[in-house]
């Protein structure tokens, strides 16, 4: 912003009433303008492009709604719950594991933490459901004795290889967070006699779920989309039936538009909950919480009513 100010005026051009005031000019962005309207240019070719494609979109509302994708969304979410589930449980356990002072233990978390981030998921949904090629059948004395093939249904599959995959990185990030407390919390804690165990759960665990939430709010909408690959091992979830209805239906390309279409809207409901998940855990970190989607509406509303009302009187 520039200031356009009188130069020529001398001492005795000051009016008796005071200096005059100021008159401020905004300064002109002209490449915000032009990035502006290339911006918009782009967005609607990209829109026009899709219009005229061959596509019968009116099949993707036709079939939004349908039992079987209804189903699918189910399925979808039940599957992500339980695989985020298995993978916190395992994460915390495995980043106990990892900063533990024994070396076994250490070891064994390293060894699970780096096995399971350097092999892609889909192939260990593959390796688990055809471990009926090594195991023929699996033996729990008393309690259970089955098939392999049995054994291992595409639920099972689906959960075993999503949950324990989830939980290689879920482990780094509770180790990151663990280690985000600082360690005079700790000796504080022993030092008023409290035990190691009870150290974690009152002390460091609830100081460190503000750098956990972030991340693990990122993992869950992560695995939601990443629950797609569940179908080459037969599980019927969203995607699988949006194949389906695809196929059959004649619209298979419309079909992926669907799925698209409900994975946006779930992500959005998650990204909702994962906004005011990380504002609960921000109390007593800052002075201020930051402000929710629906206070910063209202705060617009009135900024706007309030410059449309006059402006500020004198």
């Amino acid at each position: 912003m520039t200031v356009d100010i009188d130069k020529t005026a001398g001492p005795e051009s000051t009016p008796p009433g005071g200096p005059e005031a100021i008159k401020a000019i905004p300064v002109r962005h002209y490449g915000r303008y032009v990035s502006a309207v290339i911006a918009i240019a782009i967005f609607v070719s990209i829109i026009y492009a899709f219009a005229q494609g061959k596509i019968n979109w009116g099949a993707v509302p036709d079939y939004f709604f349908d039992d079987r994708i209804l189903k699918g969304v189910g399925q979808t979410m039940l599957l992500t719950v339980l695989s985020m589930v298995i993978g916190i449980a395992g994460g915390i356990l495995l980043a106990v594991m990892r900063l533990s002072k024994n070396p076994v233990t250490s070891s064994i978390a390293w060894f699970y933490i780096w096995f399971f981030r350097g092999t892609p998921v889909l192939v260990q949904l593959v390796v688990w459901f055809n471990l009926g090629l090594v195991f023929q059948y699996i033996n729990l004395g008393p309690i259970y004795k089955d098939y392999w093939s049995s054994f291992m249904t595409p639920l099972l599959t689906a959960l075993l290889g999503l949950g324990l995959n989830e939980a290689a990185y879920m482990a780094e990030i509770c180790r990151a967070g663990l280690l985000s407390v600082d360690e005079g919390q700790t000796e504080a804690s022993h030092a008023l006699g409290m035990s190691h165990g009870k150290t974690l759960r009152r002390i460091v665990i609830p100081q460190a779920m503000r750098v956990i939430v972030p991340p693990t709010g990122n993992e869950v909408i992560n695995m939601l989309k990443t629950t797609s690959l569940v179908s080459v091992v037969q599980f019927a979830e969203l995607f699988r039936y949006a194949q389906d209805i695809g196929q059959s239906s004649g619209a298979p390309v419309e079909m992926y538009f669907l799925a698209a279409a409900w994975y946006l809207v779930l992500t959005s409901v998650l990204s909702v909950g994962q906004y005011y998940i990380e504002r609960y855990y921000a109390r007593g970190s800052s002075r201020a919480l930051p402000a929710t989607p629906f206070q910063r509406i209202k705060a617009n509303v009135l900024s706007l009513s309030n410059r449309s009302g006059g402006g500020v009187s004198a």
